[in-house]
């Protein structure tokens, strides 16, 4: 059979040239995700069966779009690739899905931004592999029903609260991505610069590793920026002396935070007093969609410390004070 990855629908050559890993012993981090989709695909390889639908979630940048290609190159199957706001009108889904063939993975990213009207007619596809269409109108309103060929829906969302209890009862399995540690983020790097063809050394992958958000998109994009750096401004080789030239131009800090990371933090200390402030404020406070900083900053923010997220709003977390020098409201009125 002819390798997966040569027959993908999608434009494959920008994948194949990417730093993607390409199967799952390339694949570092998320141990636990790894081989539950590891298991799934022997058990269905061993039985000759279709893989069970998954669902995919977690912040931006950490492998959900990897996972899905390396479960359709590890079943030996063709995917497609689209995204929930593309998918407008149920005509666009009932292309894709007429096109499959049996065991193809059908690729939906950021699910939860699909139109509902189109999402209800996943329901039967993933179900009993059936597209209903209704044709024409009023008394001539007719349902068909065109059988489809056995597929697996990969599905990945940032937000997997806004899913819809039943689309997300229809998946097998349903597995959250989490933050990198800094140690798999080390081995990603260090493989990435083979990749790129640039020298660097272990004091340098951990540097990077250290501030790039536990997230490998963001670790692979400032390898790149480092190489650069290197060659212009050193010898070409990555240092941990290097690496923090180069992330300081860029104003990263040891934390990891960038120059949104530290204006929304200063916001919420200084302008409303630490909070509690809601999003719409905020983001209009540092001329930044509340989606985005919802999606990109908060999660990241949230888990180190530096913010909370309450009722009320937003709220300067412990490390936030101390990052800025600042005492927590509690201990200044305890020294009152």
């Amino acid at each position: 059979m002819e390798p997966a990855r040569q027959r993908f629908e999608t434009p494959d050559r920008a994948f194949e040239s990417s730093m993607r890993p390409k199967d799952f012993a390339e694949f570092t981090g998320q141990l636990k995700v790894r081989e539950r989709l590891e298991l799934m695909v022997q058990a269905a390889r061993g039985r000759g069966d279709v893989l069970n639908h998954v669902l995919l979630s977690g912040p931006p940048g950490l492998g959900k779009t990897t996972l899905a290609y390396i479960l359709a190159e590890s079943m030996g199957v063709n995917i497609k690739c689209t995204s929930g706001p593309v998918i407008d009108k149920p005509g666009d889904l009932a292309g894709l899905l007429t096109s499959l063939e049996t065991g193809d993975v059908l690729f939906i990213d950021e699910v939860h931004r699909m139109q509902r009207a189109v999402e209800e007619y996943l329901y039967a596809a993933m179900e009993d592999f059936v597209l209903d269409i209704m044709i024409d109108q009023g008394p001539q309103a007719r349902s068909v029903r065109i059988p489809l060929p056995r597929f697996t829906l990969v599905a990945a969302t940032t937000r997997s609260g806004l899913l819809s209890a039943p689309l997300r009862s229809r998946f097998g399995l349903h597995a959250r991505l989490d933050y990198y540690a800094p140690d798999d983020l080390t081995t990603i790097l260090t493989r990435s610069a083979g990749l790129l063809g640039v020298e660097i050394d272990a004091a340098g992958a951990e540097e990077i590793a250290r501030r790039c958000r536990g997230t490998p998109r963001v670790a692979n994009n400032l390898l790149r920026w480092v190489r650069d750096f290197a060659q212009v401004r050193a010898d070409g080789r990555i240092t941990h002396a290097v690496a923090a030239d180069a992330l300081a131009m860029l104003e990263i800090d040891a934390d990891g935070l960038d120059e949104m990371d530290k204006r929304i933090l200063d916001v919420i200390l200084n302008r409303f007093r630490g909070g509690p402030v809601g999003i719409q404020s905020l983001a209009v406070s540092v001329g930044e969609e509340a989606d985005t900083i919802e999606d990109v900053y908060e999660p990241f923010l949230i888990q180190e410390g530096f913010l909370h997220r309450t009722p009320q709003g937003r709220m300067a977390g412990p490390r936030a004070y101390q990052k800025f020098g600042l005492r927590p409201p509690g201990q200044q009125a305890e020294l009152l």
